[in-house]
This record gives structure tokens, sequence and C-alpha cells, in this order.
């Protein structure tokens, strides 16, 4: 039977290499920490910064900050040599996003843009929402729960780094997030329903092994936001994108949930992220942003840079999802 998304079980397994890169990590993690050298910046810089390898080696590292993997000591989270190692996948990761964002923009003019629903459109949602198949759902579902099955985890390292109305700002959105102090409303849990509705393991990191490049990517943004201090402003932009443009996602996410009968709990955990988002994307906008920039006005471009990095990793993603389903192939690194 499927493992519970929400037990103390740390059953995470560390998925197959994917090259040079993701095979040291996985190769290090089997060894005691201390005991191994991780690849150069000269092979690191030679590696494709989007690419499989990369995000699947970045991903390892990260998930040692989360619930970490079977078998795996937990000391190697701190493990200098995995940091150095970390650190450099970072610096190419970063380098390519702020080549190809030089200019990210004004951080209200970016908000407001997202707010824009177009008439006629053509994203991942309203493709779900209008002829999505089950099969679509299903593989949309188990690349979410990268994110999902950790709903809000990383989001919470910015808190320490912000005070003042930010920081409220920024609790009262978390503690939706979290359930509101009741275990079954948390929405990792609500999302472990959703999975088990549409036939999926609703165990945590299930599907860290399937999820492509883009997924990954997408992921591993919000950690390396979250770690480190010096990018709390682009965090707190990250998280703007989420919450401004989720309710309207979400909305057609549950209708595409009803239409193919997925099951109660799939439709509900949408369906309650279209009014609770909708609450957010205000609190976010006018007490963490604003909040954050009143203090901090030297970190606006860092706001917009993570907006504008968040952006164009998912339309990159969303390209991905249909160019795959249209062609009726798999949108995963390997299928369900």
């Amino acid at each position: 039977m499927p493992r519970s998304g929400e037990g103390k079980d740390r059953d995470v397994r560390r998925p197959p290499a994917r090259g040079d890169l993701s095979a040291a990590v996985v190769s290090a993690l089997e060894r005691p920490p201390g005991t191994v050298r991780l690849p150069d910046a000269r092979t690191v810089a030679a590696a494709d910064p989007y690419g499989d390898d990369l995000h699947l080696a970045l991903a390892l590292c990260y998930e040692l900050h989360y619930r970490g993997f079977d078998a795996v000591p937990d000391t190697w989270e701190w493990d200098p040599e995995l940091l150095r190692f970390r650190a450099l996948l970072e610096k190419g990761f970063l380098g390519a996003l702020r080549a190809d964002l030089p200019r990210p923009g004004e951080v209200t003019a970016l908000l407001d843009g997202l707010l824009v629903e177009p008439a006629d459109g053509t994203g991942v949602s309203y493709f779900l929402r209008d002829e999505g198949e089950l099969w679509h759902l299903r593989e949309y579902a188990a690349q979410r729960s990268l994110y999902h099955l950790k709903e809000a985890d990383p989001h919470l390292w910015v808190v320490p780094r912000l005070w003042g109305q930010a920081k409220a700002g920024m609790m009262a959105v978390e503690y939706d997030e979290f359930g509101a102090g009741r275990a079954e409303r948390v929405h990792a849990r609500l999302f472990a329903g959703l999975l088990a509705d549409l036939g999926l393991d609703p165990a945590y990191g299930h599907y860290l092994g399937v999820c492509p490049r883009q997924m990954l990517a997408v992921n591993n943004l919000m950690s390396l936001f979250g770690l480190h201090r010096a990018h709390r402003g682009a965090l707190v932009g990250h998280f703007a994108w989420v919450e401004v443009t989720s309710s309207p996602g979400s909305r057609r996410l549950a209708q595409a949930l009803e239409r193919l009968d997925a099951g109660p709990a799939a439709v509900h955990f949408y369906a309650e992220h279209v009014e609770a988002d909708a609450v957010h994307e205000q609190l976010v906008r006018h007490q963490v942003v604003r909040g954050l920039l009143r203090e901090e006005p030297a970190l606006a471009p860092d706001v917009a840079f993570g907006i504008a990095a968040t952006d164009l990793l998912e339309e990159r993603l969303g390209a991905h999802l249909l160019d795959a389903w249209q062609a009726g192939r798999t949108s995963l690194f390997a299928p369900l």
C-alpha cells in the first residue's frame, strides 16, 4: 500500500543518476561524510545549468535539508565538501538565470502583469481544464508533488530574516498553509489525498526520480532562495509569484478534476486554494512585499529577480508539458 505522505518515516529513496554530477552525489551519500571528493569547479562549469544532471544533483543536495534519504546520516546535511559542491551547482544555475534576466523589471509592474488573465489562455491549466485526459492530470500531479508535499516549508526559512509587517504578513499566510492549527488541514496532507484519488503514491519524495529537468529547476529555485539569507528578497519575490498566480490557476485545475471525476479529495485541494490564495495574494502584496521594501528598499531588484526567475522557469515547464502532451508522449523523465 502507498505510505502516508504525512508519516514519521523518512523512507525517501535516492533516484538513479542522470550523469556524472548526480552520480557523484548518489555515490557520496552511500559513504560516511568527510570521506569523498566531489567534482571540481571546471567539471561543474562545463555542465548544462538547466540540465537533468545538474538539477538532479542539486535536488539531492537540497533534500538533505528537508527529510533526508533512507539510510543517509543526517550529518551529511552540513558536510563541508558537499556544501562546496552545492555552491558550484548554485553558481551555474544562478548565473544562467541572471544572464537570461539581465533587467527583470520593477516589482509592482511585474506583480500587476501576473494578475492579467488573457482572454484566449493557452497555458497548462487551460489545457487540463478544456481537453486534458486523466493521464495528463496524473503526470501533472506527480510532478507538482515535489513541491506540494513540502508546501510552504522552504518559505519558512525567510521568516527569521524578516521583521515588522513583512514577518507578520508572512506568518499569516504560512499559518493557513500549515492547516491553521489542524493537522488534517495541512496543505501537504490535502495534496496527499489528491494523489491517492488519482491512483498515485502519496509518499513524500516518491516521484523525484521521474520528474524532468524543468520541474526540478522550478523546485530547486525555491530551496536555493530559501537557504540563503542573501536571497531573502528573491524568496519573497518567488513567494509572491506563487500566491498571485495560484487562485485562477487552481480554479481551472479544480474544474479539470471535476470534469474527469477524479475524486473529492483531488477536487478539494484546488478548490481550497481558489479562495484561500485570493486572500493570500493581498497579504503577500500589501504586507509581505511592501513591508520588506519599506524596511529594505535596496532589495527591490532582488524581489523583482525572484518574480521574474520563477515566471521564466514556470513558462519553460509549461512549454515542456504542452509540447509532450500535444504530441501524445509522456512529459516525465520516465513514465509512471
